[in-house]
């Protein structure tokens, strides 16, 4: 029986020559917004190891737009130019470059995790964060400043122009990020979205802004190649945001012209209590596939190959994004064809090693 998970994926004119997609993973490894050696040999490995599509991890599209002052960004032309070599590594060895691209709003300026993961404050080279309404993350986080509709504005144009520079990076797949708590995220949430203009209060006021900013990726992004979305399912609260309203957004997302939605949960309220389990996310990917009629992937302590094709075979997604498993296994895709005997390309240099 031939393997749905080697099976190439075709999203309008590009073509993916597996299901296996590296999820976005911040590395904290970014001068500046500037990608290191580290991104070239993490990325470009993956690439090496046989996944489908290689993500990078979660872009700023502005300076205060990242989680880190150590986090990638793309918010200058020099950043898409540095960018270059990595995509073209990636591409040489088969696979798909793709970007995230993001805004952390509330979550913004905090340490990276091996440094406390805390929030830093301006005193200490942070910054102070944007937000739907003026309501911290968590205990300890600074109450971020409300936008104002000129902040909202540039904002949606901050997003198209990370989709331009993006472009001309060399990316070929752009993901729109509207999960785990960041700006996006907040507005579509009542839980952090409580405002009383047009951007808030009913589902319709709540999506506008993410919807705006699909569009304007949507439109500046080539037509023969793919935009994403990144979503949170649920927040995994009562009151907050959920699989309907995840429905209804997937919904218009494909009538603006996305083509894929990566289905992920949580990340807004800091105590939510998530059953975090294998594949715990799964049938969010499955609900929304069958109900929004629009591709999705998987994502979410996803670890066997078998794991993997059972999520495809059983019409679940259409592909499925691996992350700590690829940080422990950056060749597990060759395994994966190994155990469901799919014969697939090795790179020349390591022929020797097939077996």
């Amino acid at each position: 029986m031939s393997s749905l998970l080697f099976t190439p994926l075709r999203l309008r004119e590009l073509v993916v020559r597996n299901r296996i997609f590296v999820s976005p993973m911040c590395q904290y490894s970014s001068a500046d917004g500037f990608p290191t050696d580290w991104h070239l040999v993490h990325l470009g490995s993956r690439a090496v190891g046989g996944a489908g599509l290689v993500m990078l991890e979660a872009t700023a599209v502005a300076p205060e737009g990242r989680i880190s002052p150590d986090d990638s960004g793309i918010w200058t032309d020099a950043h898409a130019e540095a960018f270059r070599r990595i995509t073209a590594f990636i591409s040489q060895h088969g696979a798909v470059p793709g970007i995230q691209l993001a805004h952390g709003g509330r979550k913004a300026s905090t340490r990276a995790p091996w440094l406390g993961d805390d929030p830093i404050p301006p005193a200490e080279g942070g910054w102070l964060p944007i937000g739907a309404s003026p309501l911290a993350f968590a205990d300890g986080y600074p109450v971020p400043r409300e936008m104002a509709s000129d902040d909202i504005d540039a904002v949606v144009e901050q997003f198209a122009a990370g989709a331009r520079r993006s472009l001309a990076a060399g990316f070929q797949v752009v993901e729109v990020h509207m999960a785990h708590g960041y700006l996006l995220h907040s507005f579509l949430s009542p839980l952090s979205n409580t405002r009383t203009d047009a951007y808030g209060g009913s589902f319709e006021n709540r999506a506008r802004l993410p919807l705006r900013v699909a569009r304007a990726v949507r439109e500046t992004w080539p037509s023969r190649w793919p935009v994403l979305v990144r979503l949170s399912a649920t927040d995994w609260v009562e009151g907050g945001w959920d699989l309907a309203g995840s429905v209804e957004l997937a919904r218009h997302l494909k009538e603006l012209g996305v083509d894929l939605i990566d289905c992920s949960s949580g990340g807004l309220v800091a105590d939510a209590k998530v059953p975090v389990g294998p594949g715990f996310q799964t049938p969010f990917a499955a609900a929304i596939r069958q109900q929004a009629g629009i591709p999705t992937a998987a994502v979410g302590l996803i670890t066997e190959p078998v794991q993997a094709e059972h999520i495809l075979r059983t019409e679940q997604a259409d592909a499925v994004l691996l992350a700590r498993q690829l940080l422990r296994d950056p060749y597990w895709p060759l395994r994966a064809a190994r155990e469901l005997e799919v014969d697939v390309e090795w790179p020349v240099q390591y022929q020797r090693a097939r077996g």
